[in-house]
């Protein structure tokens, strides 16, 4: 059995698609071709020169080294982990049938393989540093197994998605084991936010995350009243603009962080919160993610509610850091730096 990591769309933009047909599809463009019926992997570079004749040959080999597994190696009983792009979660299914080919599919659907979604929004910082570095591989198709990933992940599963204490020496086996000796390219932006997540998650826990956002509130200015510790009725902060926080928008703020995704009645009570205040607007802030539930609710309030995960907390904290107290700089010292950012044709995704 092995794991692999699908991603569903540069965007995200099929991980609804993926999750609601209990599908994995691999979403490359202008692949009208059964890739079952290619024997070896030279035929399929060939193949793909013909379907790709502007493409440079390290792209193709890099295409091939995706597609390839996609249509011959993943197996059934074989895990899909699939990072969210809608929120920091991750999804898991459990393949159960091979490859099948579409030709009359739409476009980017050509290709598919069954699934059993079992594990959905599963947060981010539920998983060690070096696992979710392997989350980030620049790759639509990878199989992950650096550092006893899958057996880890499998412990996980069973310890209701909490890792399970290792002793010294099975930690110092795993941090030194890399079982091919291979590498990957990763975004490595992805990680390094990982870890402040982690940071502020440990720093800002429970009633105290509602300090950060109302900081982050004042820093866009705004003139706050946060409710204090204990039941708060629904409302964890209010908002409203100009110096007294007479003016318009008027916002209520509901902050969570569980370890669960926030579901459905969480923004029906908010929603409710609103309309007793007289608010204009709501903010619904998540630590750990949204479920499904609440993500499709957001289209239809779109004008009434703002939902925000640790991506958009950590967002907001980046464009607003300057202006934020001095004592919520002090508990996350940040260091603006520059790095290079070089795309090779041997890092994208897939073509699009």
């Amino acid at each position: 059995m092995a794991l692999w990591l699908v991603r569903s769309g540069k965007f995200g933009e099929f991980e609804s698609k993926f999750l609601a047909e209990n599908k994995i599809y691999l979403n490359w463009e202008k692949l009208n071709i059964d890739l079952k019926s290619i024997p070896n992997r030279e035929e399929m570079f060939k193949a793909f020169q013909e379907v790709y004749p502007n493409e440079k040959k390290n792209a193709i080999r890099n295409f091939v080294g995706q597609v390839w597994p996609f249509a011959h190696e993943i197996q059934p009983a074989d895990w899909i982990v699939m990072p969210s792009k809608q929120s920091p979660t991750v999804h898991f299914a459990e393949v159960k049938g091979k490859y099948n080919y579409h030709p009359d599919a739409a476009p980017r659907l050509y290709h598919s393989i069954d699934v059993n979604w079992f594990a959905k929004d599963i947060p981010r910082t539920r998983f060690d540093q070096d696992i979710l570095y392997s989350f980030g591989a620049f790759m639509t198709v990878c199989r992950i197994q650096r550092n006893h990933a899958e057996e880890r992940i499998r412990a996980m599963a069973k310890n209701n998605w909490k890792a399970p204490v290792f002793t010294q020496q099975e930690q110092l086996s795993i941090l030194s084991n890399d079982s091919e000796g291979n590498s990957m390219i990763v975004d490595i932006e992805q990680p390094s936010r990982d870890q402040l997540a982690k940071f502020i998650e440990r720093k800002f826990k429970g009633h105290r995350m509602a300090v950060l956002i109302e900081a982050i509130l004042k820093a866009n200015g705004y003139h706050t009243h946060r409710s204090p510790d204990g039941p708060d009725k629904g409302v964890d902060i209010l908002a409203g603009k100009d110096s007294l926080g007479f003016g318009s928008p008027k916002i209520c703020v509901q902050v969570k962080t569980t370890d669960e995704a926030v579901d459905r009645p969480t923004l029906d009570q908010l929603i409710g919160v609103m309309r007793n205040m007289n608010a204009d607007y709501g903010l619904l802030v998540s630590w750990s993610g949204f479920k499904s539930s609440v993500i499709k609710e957001t289209a239809s309030q779109f004008f009434r509610v703002r939902i925000w995960n640790q991506d958009d907390v950590i967002r907001e904290l980046f464009e607003l850091y300057d202006k934020l107290d001095e004592d919520i700089k002090a508990e996350i010292p940040l260091k603006r730096i520059y790095v290079l950012s070089l795309v090779t044709d041997t890092q994208d995704e897939s073509p699009t």
